[in-house]
């Protein structure tokens, strides 16, 4: 084996522990990351078109991608967007005054250097599991299962 061949093998090695090192640390927070496959200006649409499709309510969206073109500055897109709905915030205040910090649950839109769109968002288990089990628990499943079906909906 050369010596390249060595050095190129050794990156390999550290390309690869980084990479699963950095998956695991994903899973462990709950990430979700997928990639939509579409560009960025029709990211948002399509994220928006899911979460209503879904019956959830968009409560707030932010990007400083936006905010630093308006002052002339260029960087890649990215926009976080606050989703809940009503009867879930009586439910999880019920459960857990504490707990309403959490709310709104986010997605986030990133647009990588190479131009691709990343849809994530923390899973809501993973979210409120700090505030104890019970009523809150069984809350926080159903939200995985429908942020679930946002994410694939937008990624379709």
């Amino acid at each position: 084996m050369t010596g390249k061949q060595k050095i190129a093998g050794f990156c390999l090695s550290v390309f690869l522990s980084w990479t699963t090192a950095h998956a695991q640390a994903a899973n462990q927070n709950g990430m979700v990351r997928q990639e939509m496959g579409v560009a960025w200006h029709e990211a948002w649409p399509k994220l928006k078109t899911a979460i209503q499709k879904n019956q959830m309510g968009i409560v707030s969206r932010a990007s400083a991608s936006a905010g630093a073109k308006g002052r002339g500055v260029i960087i890649p897109g990215n926009m976080v967007i606050g989703v809940f709905r009503n009867d879930f915030a009586v439910r999880m205040l019920a459960a857990s005054v504490d707990a309403g910090i959490e709310a709104p649950l986010r997605f986030y839109l990133t647009e990588t250097l190479s131009g691709n769109v990343q849809l994530s968002y923390r899973k809501p288990v993973v979210t409120f599991a700090p505030y104890g089990a019970g009523d809150l628990a069984v809350l926080a499943r159903e939200l995985d299962e429908i942020f679930a079906r946002i994410a694939s909906d937008a990624v379709k």
